[in-house]
């Protein structure tokens, strides 16, 4: 079976008739079933949480294969051309093995795409467009409610492990970056409240969270569109502000981890609570390039603050911290010098998780129009230079944390190793620390169940539970609108198992003490001291 029909199988009645099987239940006698494919970055997977709690608290169920369910909704990615042939080819996939198929997400910003490709698809909506899904789905399969049942748990239904889970703050993004269509697609900034995150956040602790994964398009413009607008919660006012969220947030006795945090000024206060362990010291910033030229091109924001500097600074504030990003080679324009500018700059930053992909043209994108587009024989050749230069650092760095004692999360447990992170390592886009029961068989140059490939980020790694198709857009970090938690060719859906697992010497979702014993260049080998 293929990785797709793993994880999702429907079909309608019509056809489950012509293969032979048995006609399903009429919906009217058993409650309405729905069929949910997530694909695309974090904030993505959290639209789709959302809307399968909504249709759970009207008393749909979840189908756990196509031919349960009796109507699929597909949430697409669009942001590279890469993402919108998987999308396309995920609708596909549920018309023929299902039949009845609503299409949401980003690529819904362009319906004719999908309707050109697909016209039997029952509904387009555009990205985070939760009452324009409901709607569709009431009218193709009208909800049985039972308002005698509680469906929906305190924290809604997520698609993450038990452990963890992505807090959304804002929707949007009010840059204009040369190389993204993303706020064509999703919108200008549209920040929640404060007190509306902070309970969420709560929430999700008492319902035995241990990592909140906070994200949008960018975090630190947290509250501008609000002009910072109080809330309360626990009874103290907070503004909502980057700042202050992440002040709040370190209340809960949970780890706290930032992603898509542009460099603004602002952005150095958040490092002494870092240093306090009051939030984990680890900084998601997608620098992108180190040529201000380049910069410039890209039209990024805070392009012209002295970056190196800043890293130093923080470094010295908070010396445990840990810093990844993803950068793009390639991009039209780029001379060698201003390669050998991200090459020098790379070097002296020494990050410790580095993400890269070769710049590629994207439909509406004001980047297209630039001159002197990168011959993609001369952006191979670059990118193979950045990555091994990456991967050096990456493995001197990892090196260092040998013989260190370490607290970690476990992910997945099998009878001899078990797959967990530290305060170091974001679920599915850094590397792991591998608990090997014996740690003596352990092999810190091997990496259980997965093959070396030359494109994999520093940092990153290609797992056992990546798809073979997993190839170019794997290097795609989570902010960069398309891949986020999950590998490029990679869905999740209501029925996965999400990695848990059980076993009897550790469980997913506890926490342990580890040695470190041995590193390579993406991932690290410890030895299990104590489970707590």
């Amino acid at each position: 079976m293929s990785p797709r029909q793993s994880e999702a199988r429907a079909a309608d009645p019509a056809a489950a008739a012509r293969r032979g099987r048995g006609a399903r239940t009429p919906a009217t006698q058993r409650p309405p079933k729905i069929g949910f494919v997530s694909l695309g970055c974090p904030k993505a997977l959290v639209d789709s949480e959302r809307i399968l709690t909504h249709l759970r608290a009207e008393g749909y169920e979840i189908a756990p294969t196509y031919e349960a369910a009796d109507v699929v909704v597909v949430n697409t990615c669009g942001f590279i051309d890469a993402a919108v042939d998987e999308s396309l080819e995920a609708i596909g996939e549920a018309l023929e093995q299902n039949g009845r198929v609503i299409v949401t997400g980003c690529l819904g910003a362009k319906p004719q795409r999908i309707l050109e490709r697909h016209p039997r698809v029952l509904k387009v909506t555009g990205p985070h467009a939760y009452e324009d899904v409901l709607s569709a789905v009431h009218e193709h399969l009208p909800p049985r409610h039972d308002p005698f049942l509680d469906l929906v748990p305190p924290q809604g239904v997520r698609l993450t492990p038990r452990h963890y889970a992505y807090l959304k703050i804002a929707e949007g993004c009010n840059n204009r970056c040369s190389f993204c269509i993303i706020p064509a697609m999703r919108g200008r900034l549209v920040s929640r409240r404060i007190d509306d995150v902070l309970r969420e956040a709560e929430r999700l602790a008492s319902a035995g969270v241990k990592e909140l994964l906070v994200i949008s398009q960018d975090t630190s413009a947290y509250g501008a569109d609000l002009r910072y607008a109080r809330g309360e919660w626990r009874g103290v006012s907070y503004q909502t502000r980057f700042l202050e969220l992440a002040r709040a947030l370190s209340e809960l006795p949970v780890w706290v981890r930032l992603h898509y945090v542009y460099p603004y000024p602002h952005v150095d206060a958040v490092i002494p609570l870092m240093a306090e362990g009051r939030l984990l010291p680890y900084l998601d910033i997608p620098f992108q390039h180190a040529s201000p030229a380049v910069l410039r091109r890209m039209r990024r924001p805070a392009h012209a603050e002295d970056t190196l500097a800043r890293i130093r600074a923080w470094r010295h504030i908070c010396p445990g911290l840990t810093l990844r990003s993803t950068f793009i080679v390639g991009f039209p324009g780029e001379t060698e010098d201003e390669f050998a500018e991200l090459l020098a700059w790379l070097d002296e930053a020494e990050l410790d998780r580095v993400g890269c992909f070769r710049y590629s043209p994207v439909e509406g994108a004001a980047a297209n129009a630039l001159p002197d587009h990168v011959p993609p024989p001369l952006q191979e050749e670059r990118y193979a230079r950045f990555m091994e230069r990456a991967a050096a650092i990456s493995a001197r760095r990892l090196a260092a944390r040998v013989g260190q004692r370490v607290r970690v999360i476990v992910d997945e447990v099998s009878d001899e190793v078990a797959t967990a992170r530290s305060a170091a390592e974001a679920p599915q886009i850094d590397g792991i620390v591998r608990i090997v029961r014996d740690a003596d068989k352990g092999s810190a140059g091997s990496r259980t169940g997965e093959k070396n490939a030359r494109w994999l980020s520093a940092g990153e790694k290609n797992s056992a539970r990546s798809h073979a198709k997993d190839t170019n857009a794997a290097s795609l970090n989570a902010g960069e609108k398309n891949s986020g938690g999950l590998r490029a060719g990679q869905k999740n859906s209501a029925w996965l198992s999400a990695g848990e697992g059980n076993s009897a010497w550790l469980r997913a979702g506890q926490w342990a003490d580890v040695e470190i014993v041995g590193a390579d260049a993406y991932d690290l080998t410890g030895r299990l001291v104590e489970a707590v």
